[in-house]
């Protein structure tokens, strides 16, 4: 069986050193980087199935590497490591597209869980055999397994999450998408940081779907959200 690719990016030379042995040891084939430039670089040369980065690191720190790799790969997963524990660093991440976020200091179960979870998920997406077929929502044509949101002829790409979200959130229009199912559908649980994550990404699509005025996607205070699809 082929080995999952993991590219861990961390400064101190311990605690990388302990990770890579450890996840080796589990049978994850391991590239160690030191700093965010280094990661980068080694992100762009060798293709890997997960990226698990420090944030606060020399050269360039993990936020700016994740930034620029989503630039290039929007699917991959990424999990921050960091000692900072300050909301705004985890909304930050989030923003840039994180999967999960963990404080030091961390046992090495809960990690390896976390990893699990994410690639057991991102591997079902890949291996998802549902037939492509478009939805419409409002003015727009959204194909959930390309992540296509067209209309008037312009197309937008959207992330893994923002295609999940909205496909649950049109298959219940006009209907409360109960916040802790779609998290545990997209992310696996209901945590505060997951659930932060989501509200990020509820913005996003508010964003996409701003042009056609007929659709609103609404906070149910204590419940969750609810796509409106009025009648033009």
């Amino acid at each position: 069986m082929q080995k999952f690719k993991l590219l861990v990016v961390e400064d101190d030379p311990n605690l990388g050193t302990i990770l890579a042995e450890y996840l080796r040891a589990k049978d994850y084939d391991v590239t160690l980087c030191v700093d965010g430039e280094e990661g980068f670089n080694s992100f762009t040369k060798r293709e890997c199935d997960l990226v698990i980065s420090d944030v606060m690191m020399p050269k360039k720190d993990g936020f700016t590497m994740a930034a620029e790799i989503r630039k290039i790969n929007g699917k991959v997963p990424i999990i921050f490591l960091t000692a900072k524990s300050m909301k705004e660093d985890t909304i930050e991440g989030f923003k840039i597209g994180a999967d999960d976020y963990i404080t030091k200091p961390f046992s090495m179960e809960e990690l390896l869980l976390r990893i699990s979870a994410i690639l057991r998920r991102t591997k079902s997406e890949i291996l998802e055999e549902e037939n492509i077929r478009d939805l419409a929502v409002g003015m727009f044509t959204f194909n959930s397994n390309e992540r296509t949101l067209i209309s008037n002829g312009t197309s937008d790409k959207l992330t893994s999450k923002e295609s999940q979200l909205l496909k649950l959130l049109a298959q219940n229009k006009n209907e409360v998408l109960e916040r802790e199912f779609a998290l545990k559908a997209i992310w696996g649980d209901d945590s505060y940081f997951n659930s932060r994550s989501m509200d990020v990404y509820i913005t996003k699509l508010r964003k996409y779907l701003r042009p056609d005025t007929t659709l609103e996607i609404i906070n149910v205070h204590g419940k969750g959200f609810k796509l409106i699809v009025k009648k033009g």
